[in-house]
């Protein structure tokens, strides 16, 4: 088998619906990492069936979940993507080449809806009021944290993430930030997903990530 260049990390909690069309938009050279954060569906079949890499993680949380899939990579490059077709991984290649051409070590995709509706009101306010927060911390003039990233592995793992809940992607962004790498963000568009939210999507799971990343800001040195 080919060495992948670049592993994408999909955490997935009962996705089986959406997976065919993720799973049907990976790059040429890039490879599918699904982690299985308990699913109930038969999402880890139709991820096998489809070619992915599937990782199961019993522990819930999307930062257990996408850190076991970092660990599970052995590409050089790392993204990170929803596995429920909100955001489509073949948008990925200019992300990677920022890294490639070294103008960025971390990039972050700026979510653009695509319809009206593709991203909750309540989703929406909740991570503007985070992202003024993240740009205080950092000096980084940031306006999300969603869910489309992509790093080198190696400095990803040097980061010794600790977050196992929603805080994970804040956490990256942190200490990327502290290390003094290059954090860019460009747009990517964001549309409708398939199936129910169990985070941004509902008023409780938004509730719970604003928590998760309001303690991780709180935290930071003064």
């Amino acid at each position: 088998m080919t060495t992948p260049q670049v592993d994408i990390v999909l955490p997935c909690l009962n996705e089986a619906a959406a997976l065919p069309w993720v799973l049907s938009r990976i790059p040429a050279g890039y490879r599918a990492i699904v982690v299985d954060n308990g699913s109930t569906d038969d999402s880890a079949d139709v991820a096998r069936a489809h070619g992915a890499l599937v990782v199961a993680e019993t522990r819930r949380g999307f930062g257990a979940a996408a850190h076991a899939g970092l660990l599970a990579a052995t590409a050089p490059v790392v993204a990170f993507c929803d596995a429920d077709s909100s955001m489509d991984p073949a948008d990925l290649p200019p992300m990677v080449a920022l890294l490639d051409s070294g103008a960025a070590d971390l990039v972050l995709g700026r979510r653009r809806p695509t319809i009206r509706g593709a991203w909750p009101v309540h989703a929406r306010l909740a991570n503007r009021a985070l992202a003024i927060l993240m740009r205080r911390a950092t000096g980084i003039p940031l306006h999300d944290l969603g869910p489309m990233r992509v790093a080198r592995r190696q400095q990803l793992l040097g980061f010794d993430l600790r977050d196992r809940r929603s805080g994970y992607p804040l956490e990256m962004v942190l200490r990327a930030a502290s290390a003094g790498l290059r954090v860019v963000e460009v747009d990517a568009p964001y549309s409708p997903r398939v199936g129910r939210s169990k985070v941004t999507g509902t008023l409780r799971g938004t509730v719970i990530a604003v928590k998760d990343m309001s303690r991780l800001l709180r935290e930071l040195p003064r």
